[in-house]
């Protein structure tokens, strides 16, 4: 049966994967704000989302992306229908990787030396939209979320995904654009708001109710 979400994972994995081996395609994909702004070359804002630092980089954002996707897409599409639920959710999806990546491009347009990749704008995205329609497990404790070893509530993760992204954009020690999974998940929750009526309603009543 077709699956877009396991097709995305696919095609991201083998994309990540050759262009470890294929310098000239790493080079010719990974967000580069000032080769975009000399050459024109918009692609790079989504094709840079399909490239990962690592295996590490690599297997966080996927099994992210997989875990909580699912049910935004259904959500979407039990709402519009399952072709535009789906189109919606790769707008989403998608769009999250573009929109995140352009604070990141105004910034660092006249810096030579910045490049960035990873579809962590995507996965916050996503995982934001996720996290404010489903902010409560209420089937147990929490849920169990690679690398915690222990299970957590979604809104909790929520706010653990963000200190960290804010600490490791603020040691740039690597290629990974940080900063871009605050803009992914502003994109994401404002996306949400927009296409599921009285969802910031539910999330606050939900996330209110609940007892540590």
């Amino acid at each position: 049966m077709f699956n877009p979400i396991l097709i995305l994972i696919g095609l991201t994995v083998a994309i990540s994967a050759y262009a470890w081996s294929n310098r000239d395609l790493m080079a010719a994909w990974v967000m580069e704000p000032y080769v975009i702004a000399r050459n024109g070359q918009w692609y790079r804002l989504l094709t840079s989302g399909f490239l990962h630092a690592d295996w590490a980089h690599l297997l966080f954002n996927m099994f992210a992306f997989y875990s909580f996707s699912p049910v935004v897409l259904a959500t979407l599409a039990q709402g519009y229908g399952a072709g535009t639920g789906l189109a919606l959710f790769l707008l989403l999806y998608l769009g999250g990787i573009i929109v995140s990546d352009l604070p990141t491009y105004f910034q660092h347009r006249d810096d030579r030396g910045y490049r960035s990749l990873g579809a962590s704008g995507g996965v916050a995205s996503v995982l934001f939209a996720s996290i404010l329609l489903f902010p409560v497990n209420r089937n147990g404790g929490g849920i169990i979320i690679f690398p915690l070893p222990f299970p957590i509530q979604p809104f909790v993760f929520g706010l653990l995904y963000l200190a960290y992204s804010y600490y490791m954009g603020r040691r740039r020690s690597d290629n990974i654009n940080h900063d871009a999974h605050f803009y992914g998940a502003l994109f994401g929750v404002l996306v949400i708001i927009a296409l599921v009526p009285g969802v910031l309603a539910s999330f606050a009543q939900q996330v209110g109710a609940y007892r540590f």
